[in-house]
C-alpha cells in the first residue's frame, strides 16, 4: 500500500478548536508548574485551589443578579470562565480530548464561529441551568464539561439529521449522550454530584443552537450529509 510520507501524522484540527483548546491546555501546564515545584515557588502549590476561586462559578452570584438586576462583570464573565480550571489533570485530559475530537467532527461541517458559540453558549447556559434547576445548591461550578456537552449536543444533531437522510431510526443519534448521562447520574446518586445539572444542560444547548447556526439550516446540511 502506498503511503503519502507528506502527509501530516495526526489529522489536522479546525483552528478554533485549537484556540478553544489551548487556554484550558495552559492554565493546567501553569497549575502543573506549580504544583511540582517548577514556578512561583511555595505558594505556587495552592495554585489550582486560587484558579478555582478566581474562575469558578458561583450560583448564589447569579441569584442575586436575577434577584437585584444588578450585573457586575464577575458574574457575567464567571458564566464561562469556570471552564478554563478543571478539578485535577485527569479532568482536564478528559475535556480536552472531548473537545478535540467532537470539535473536528462539528467543526469540519459547521463554520468556526458556530463552533465557538456552541462551545461558549453551551457553558453559559449550562450555568444558568444549574443555577435554576436547584434554587438551594451552593456548590460552585467548575470545569469544560457542561461546554464539551455542548459540543456533544452539535454532534448529536448532525447524526440526527444523517439518520433522517438515510431513513434510519434517528433516535440512535442519542445513545452517545443516553450513555454518558446515565453513567453521570449513576455516579451522582453515589457520591452526591449535581453537575450533571449543568452538562444536560450544555447539551440542550448545544444540540438547539445547531437549529440556528447549521450551515444553511437542516435542509442544506442534510443534502449536504447525503453528498457526503
Amino acid at each position: 500500500m502506498d503511503r503519502d510520507l507528506n502527509a501530516p501524522p495526526l489529522n489536522p484540527l479546525p483552528w478554533i478548536v485549537w484556540a478553544l483548546a489551548l487556554p484550558i491546555i495552559a492554565v493546567e501546564v501553569v497549575v502543573q508548574l506549580g504544583a511540582m515545584g517548577f514556578a512561583g515557588g511555595p505558594d505556587a502549590i495552592g495554585w489550582r485551589l486560587r484558579a478555582m476561586e478566581y474562575f469558578a462559578f458561583a450560583p448564589d452570584f447569579l441569584r442575586r443578579s436575577l434577584m437585584t438586576g444588578d450585573w457586575p462583570l464577575q458574574v457575567i464573565w464567571r458564566q464561562v470562565s469556570y471552564i478554563l480550571v478543571q478539578r485535577d489533570i485527569t479532568s482536564t485530559l478528559f475535556v480536552v480530548v472531548f473537545l478535540l475530537a467532537l470539535g473536528k467532527m462539528v467543526g469540519e461541517i459547521f463554520r468556526w464561529w458556530a463552533v465557538a458559540l456552541i462551545f461558549l453558549a453551551s457553558a453559559a447556559m449550562g450555568a444558568l441551568i444549574y443555577t435554576l434547576v436547584m434554587p438551594t445548591n451552593q456548590i460552585p461550578l467548575i470545569g469544560g464539561f457542561p461546554a464539551a456537552y455542548g459540543l456533544i449536543g452539535a454532534f448529536t444533531f448532525i447524526m440526527w439529521v444523517r439518520h433522517s437522510a438515510s431513513g434510519s431510526n434517528q433516535w440512535r443519534a442519542f445513545s452517545m449522550i443516553g450513555v454518558l448521562m446515565g453513567v453521570q447520574i449513576f455516579f451522582g446518586a453515589i457520591y452526591g454530584g449535581v453537575t450533571w445539572v449543568a452538562e444536560l444542560g450544555g447539551f440542550v444547548t448545544g444540540f438547539a443552537l445547531s437549529f440556528l447556526v447549521a450551515p444553511g439550516g437542516p435542509r442544506q446540511l442534510m443534502q449536504h450529509l447525503r453528498r457526503r
